[in-house]
């Protein structure tokens, strides 16, 4: 992350995403497919790290092997195989949502993972109680422990979508766009940006 000042003086964070350029490696169509998508590939990959059966694909569109291919729907302009998009498809001043993984943070307690307190104050005979889950079934009935309780685990990790980002500025010739706020992921994640 980083930050901007406005016209104000106000400074507002904001999340750089390097958006481009990316190439239409496949069109599927309501024919052949039974729904109509773009799909698309960026970030260039070395050609022995691909399946043969990828690399015939990626040759189909004349382009070399991509790390991440994602397909989007509902996409205004027609686009043919092998065109390539920028980060020109945005303006500033609009609104986007960005999903990606978020940031693993491995196996936590319930203080951390779901914000409990702990169980009471450290006096009064506790012992390396200050963040412990306390209580978590039944006496006799039902004896045993409902499904869904919330304890410590694995953390992070999950799909997170990140709505109505607000674009701050498009620089065009470094493909790079700038949305204001945080979006999920560590930094060099791979995200998706969506109108």
């Amino acid at each position: 992350m980083t930050s901007l000042f406005d016209e104000q003086g106000k400074n507002i964070p904001c999340t750089v995403i390097e958006l481009g350029p990316c190439v239409v490696t496949q069109v599927r169509t309501e024919e052949v497919d039974g729904y109509s998508a773009l799909q698309i590939g960026f970030d260039d990959k070395a050609e022995k790290r691909v399946t043969n059966a990828a690399l015939g694909h990626f040759k189909k569109a004349n382009t070399v092997p991509k790390k991440k291919v994602v397909e989007f729907q509902d996409f205004e302009e027609e686009y043919k195989l092998g065109d390539t998009l920028t980060v020109e498809l945005f303006k500033e001043g609009e609104f986007v949502d960005v999903s990606g993984t978020s940031k693993g943070k491995g196996f936590q307690g319930v203080v951390k993972r779901h914000g409990f307190a702990g169980v009471g104050q450290a006096t009064h005979g506790q012992h390396n109680r200050l963040r412990a889950p306390g209580s978590i079934g039944a006496a006799s009935y039902p004896a045993r422990v409902f499904k869904g309780m919330r304890m410590a685990g694995q953390m992070g990790t999950d799909k997170v979508k990140v709505q109505n980002l607000k674009v701050l500025k498009v620089v065009s010739e470094k493909n790079l766009l700038v949305v204001k706020g945080a979006v999920p992921g560590h930094t060099n994640a791979y995200v998706i940006v969506e109108k």
